[in-house]
């Protein structure tokens, strides 16, 4: 694949990328150079390599999730700036408006 003004044109739209001149040579420098290296791959001889599933034989070891009561409800509302008796009193973040 030839990489020309065109083709970063195009790429530049898709992401909605503006370059100056400058800019562009240099990004057709190094996508050339990107393809270069790709291109490089096909020429090793992978016949008998099988795919790789995982990047290494290692199995996470997860712990068990398991809910812990770290904090009593008496202990957060003390330390909150605004409650009642219940609960924490946080500012309103959404409002009804009928017009949207």
């Amino acid at each position: 694949m030839k990489i020309d003004n065109s083709t970063v044109d195009k790429l530049a739209d898709l992401a909605k990328l503006e370059f100056d001149a400058e800019s562009k040579k240099e990004i057709v420098k190094d996508l050339s150079r990107v393809l270069d290296f790709v291109g490089k791959l096909n020429e090793l001889d992978t016949e008998n390599v099988e795919p790789l599933v995982y990047m290494t034989d290692e199995t996470n070891v997860l712990r068990k999730d398991e809910v812990v009561q770290e904090i009593t409800q008496q202990d957060a509302l003390r330390n909150a700036p605004k409650k009642d008796s219940d609960y924490i009193i946080v500012p309103k973040v959404l409002q009804s408006n009928p017009e949207v």
